[in-house]
């Protein structure tokens, strides 16, 4: 049996869970290769997905969170956004792997022969597969630091091939290695404190791994005190100083800041034997972070979805790339968005009157796929345009917004998209042809239009103008499209095509001008998996300022 010896020199952070799932380990590591970028150092944040899937595109969003979607096309988990968002610069496809595609990897080569005949095993060749994707990672990247998130919680059977990787490679090159583990430490509150034992027990299990922390990053609702940090490092062997406190704070973007309060980056540097610049430049995310707390006025955003039904809890995960660019953009602009979840089955079934929408400073129609709500989504999009209120459609919020338009100004009356009725009359939003061969065979994942595409901007318009440029590049995740057939009708009736690609031919912007309704505009496209801290996305910008206009106005 073999072992493969890992590249020595590049440093790697291993970032573990411990006690439960969704303790914030993505905003850890986030936040630690934030801290080391202000420290100077080149950084790459990989995400480690247990799932078979090969990526996260088949995945329920509802169970699993919003899909984020990669420059390249890449369908990847949530935290990836997080990811971009610290760092304020995009990742490549490389920094995220899946059991899914690290399996099909080895079997892909397994039968090209080039395992020379061996039996191939679990050990050692599909966790030398996970050695190697992490190097090439890094060397794609050309960083100096890989903060390395690796899903699930320690004692899940899904993740110990890749625990199992990292100790590999702290046994070749412990120098170069570290390991966090993220731990939730429980206030019962029949119990009235704070308990240490389940983050012990997690320790102990992650060292049966053959696996030692290096560093604790203490989570709980409140500040880890000096009694349980004295106790933690007897029990764990850790020592106090690498043990972190991690209390709830009230923004995620507070959590670089908190962390460097104890020195973290001091201490991730002492560990690595790096010593680049003395001091963290935090400057302008410490500014950033102000904003989050010191606005003036606010703005009351609706968004119209589908995705919030999870027993009796509402879940936003679905969204997130969507909540955090309007924060970005509300902050920029001095003010705190208030966002509500209107649940589009419940405007559509009078549950919740669509007239109620008028309490809303602007509404976002975000994202998304099947009929669930698609009636209530267009009741939404119809009261916009007709009261004038703020309207923000993102790639289906676009096509809804033009089979609204179709319907109730061009007066075709059974207008709709060919993937809610194949035999509408008039199919305004249809499938590209290829996309129709490849839904034909089956072929579903990874398939759709994704990834970075160019558009070109019609100068005069409203997205011309939030711009201040002719051509972008956007993310895309769709296989349906505004039907080249009508455009011309649209157009006529006084919709404006503001955003095009290839040649003409496909419609990315779809907005009503300034002087009929102060924002009415989808995108083809999602905008908001661009949006970032310190530079928030101008169309968002643009849909904040027409909301602020009306929350004066009102």
């Amino acid at each position: 049996m073999s072992m493969k010896r890992a590249r020595a020199g590049h440093k790697y952070i291993f970032v573990i869970g411990g006690v439960m799932s969704a303790v914030g380990k993505g905003i850890a590591t986030a936040s630690l290769g934030k801290l080391l970028t202000a420290r100077g150092l080149a950084v790459n944040l990989v995400k480690i997905d247990p799932y078979l899937n090969v990526d996260a595109g088949t995945m329920n969003p509802i169970e699993h969170g919003e899909v984020f979607v990669l420059d390249s096309g890449l369908e990847t988990d949530q935290d990836m956004g997080n990811y971009e968002r610290f760092l304020g610069r995009d990742l490549g496809a490389d920094d995220y792997m899946t059991s899914g595609m690290v399996y099909q990897s080895v079997i892909a080569r397994e039968r090209n022969l080039e395992y020379d005949g061996k039996c191939v095993e679990t050990i050692p060749h599909v966790r030398d597969e996970v050695i190697a994707r992490l190097e090439r990672a890094a060397k794609k990247s050309g960083s100096d630091v890989s903060v390395v998130e690796i899903g699930g919680t320690v004692g899940d059977f899904q993740n110990e091939l890749f625990i199992d990787a990292a100790r590999v490679m702290h046994l070749m090159n412990p120098k170069d290695v570290l390991f966090v583990m993220v731990s939730y430490l429980p206030v019962p509150g029949t119990v009235g404190e704070m308990k240490t034992k389940p983050t012990q027990n997690a320790v102990r299990l992650l060292n049966s791994y053959g696996v030692q922390p290096d560093i604790l990053l203490a989570r709980s609702t409140m500040p880890l005190d000096k009694k349980r940090k004295e106790k933690l490092a007897i029990s764990c062997s850790v020592a106090p100083e690498h043990i972190i406190s991690a209390p709830d704070v009230a923004s995620i973007y507070d959590v670089p800041l908190n962390f460097e309060r104890d020195k973290l980056s001091d201490t991730l540097l002492g560990l690595l034997g790096k010593h680049p610049r003395q001091s963290p430049d935090l400057s302008e995310w410490k500014e950033f972070a102000e904003h989050a707390h010191n606005g003036q006025g606010k703005v009351k955003i609706g968004i119209v979805g589908k995705y919030f039904d999870t027993g009796d809890f509402v879940l936003s995960d679905a969204y997130i790339s969507v909540i955090e660019a309007i924060k970005f953009s509300a902050y920029a602009a001095g003010v705190k968005p208030e966002i509500a979840w209107i649940n589009a089955k419940d405007i559509q079934s009078s549950a919740q009157p669509v007239e109620s929408l008028a309490q809303y400073d602007g509404i976002i129609v975000p994202g998304g796929f099947g009929e669930t709500g698609i009636e209530g989504k267009i009741m939404a999009a119809r009261f916009a345009r007709e009261n004038k209120l703020p309207y923000f459609g993102l790639c289906y919020g676009l096509q809804l917004l033009v089979i609204e338009y179709a319907r109730h100004v061009v007066d075709l009356k059974d207008a709709n998209t060919t993937e809610i009725n194949p035999k509408t009359p008039h199919p305004v939003i249809d499938i590209l042809p290829d996309q129709r061969e490849k839904l034909a065979r089956k072929d579903y994942g990874g398939s759709m239009r994704l990834g970075a595409y160019p558009c070109t901007l019609s100068k005069g318009t409203l997205a011309h103008e939030a711009y201040g440029k002719e051509d972008i590049s956007e993310r895309h995740r769709h296989r349906y499209e505004i039907n080249p057939v009508y455009v011309e009708q649209l157009e006529k009736a006084g919709l404006v095509f503001s955003g095009r690609w290839q040649d003409g031919n496909l419609k990315e912007i779809a907005e009503l001008p300034k002087s009929v309704h102060p924002f009415y505009l989808g995108t083809q496209f999602h905008p908001e998996l661009r949006a970032r801290p310190l530079s928030p996305h101008p169309l968002f910008n643009a849909f904040i300022e027409a909301a602020r206009e009306r929350s004066r106005a009102r």
